[in-house]
């Protein structure tokens, strides 16, 4: 009859000592992972601080001699000011009319039941399908004829309509997911249409918001072929092509275009620590049961 007991106890610390081995084999792979996915962005960083030659003959290893003239060049060389105020106003009201239309469109397309509401999510569907740069001629054939080549509208229509395919996809399925009672419990108190939308639906759909505002963000903010295509006047340049004065077809000062590029991606690192928890509670909103 005793002997059940130091058997049972036994096999708890068995199983205990498998579960915190696995717990730490996890973690550890986690922080492995971390480290590796990180190393770029650090290689990046190190990088920039690095003249030419040093860059060429050693890549791998600290600098020697830290270059933090490589950022002052870098930013007057390539008038990174005025690039990085027209890569921020052509962002900002890019992702501002993206995440308005799309808003909307999505709401509709969530909680209403209409006529041909498959055709037209079949529509946004195949725009995510389309490749973006087999429209570079077209585009630039349409902005030549509406005179808008060389105006920040060049940029931000285009990048509004390749956008809108993504965020309304990933609306219209957050917010298809979220229960009817709680519109419904919102019109029995009085709430108007716009009421709904603004007061109960936009707060509730903050994390799809954030996962599109990052991506199109990103997507603005790095964008490089329609900048060069649509863009040819310097005071409306972009940084991607401020990045791209560094570089010609006959040598790279890779110090001053990886101290540019430090620069230049600052305001993405910026955007998705904002916006991170509220990704994070998207994801694992479907993971709580109440």
């Amino acid at each position: 009859m005793n002997t059940t007991v130091p058997v049972q106890t036994a096999s708890h610390k068995l199983g205990f000592s498998v579960k915190k081995w696995r717990r730490g084999l996890f973690w550890t792979l986690m922080a492995v992972y971390g480290l590796i996915t990180l190393y770029p962005l650090l290689w990046l960083f190190i990088s920039a601080f690095k003249s030419n030659a040093e860059f060429i003959n050693r890549p791998f290893s600290l600098p020697e001699a830290w270059q933090v003239d490589n950022f002052v060049r870098a930013w007057k060389g390539s008038k990174m000011g005025v690039a990085f105020f027209n890569s921020l106003v052509v962002s900002v009201i890019s992702l501002a009319i993206t995440l308005f239309i799309s808003a909307l469109a999505s709401f509709v397309l969530a909680r209403f039941r209409f006529k041909m509401k498959g055709w037209i999510m079949g529509f946004f569907v195949v725009g995510l399908l389309i490749p973006i740069h087999s429209t570079l001629v077209p585009l630039f054939i349409l902005m030549k004829q509406m005179s808008l080549l060389n105006t920040y509208w060049a940029l931000i229509l285009p990048y509004t309509a390749f956008a809108l395919p993504t965020a309304i996809f990933v609306l219209t399925a957050y917010l298809s997911s979220i229960p009817k009672e709680i519109e419904e419990a919102a019109f029995i108190d009085g709430t108007g249409l716009w009421g709904v939308f603004l007061r109960v639906m936009l707060p509730i759909s903050l994390p799809a918001l954030a996962t599109v505002t990052i991506l199109s963000f990103l997507h603005f903010w790095n964008d490089f072929s329609f900048a060069l295509v649509f863009i040819s006047k310097s005071s409306l340049k972009t940084l991607p092509l401020a990045i791209a004065t560094f570089a010609d077809g006959y040598q790279t000062d890779y110090g001053l275009t990886l101290a540019a590029m430090t620069i230049a991606v600052i305001p993405t690192i910026i955007v998705y620590l904002l916006f991170q928890e509220q990704v994070m509670k998207g994801m694992t909103a479907g993971a709580v049961k109440g």
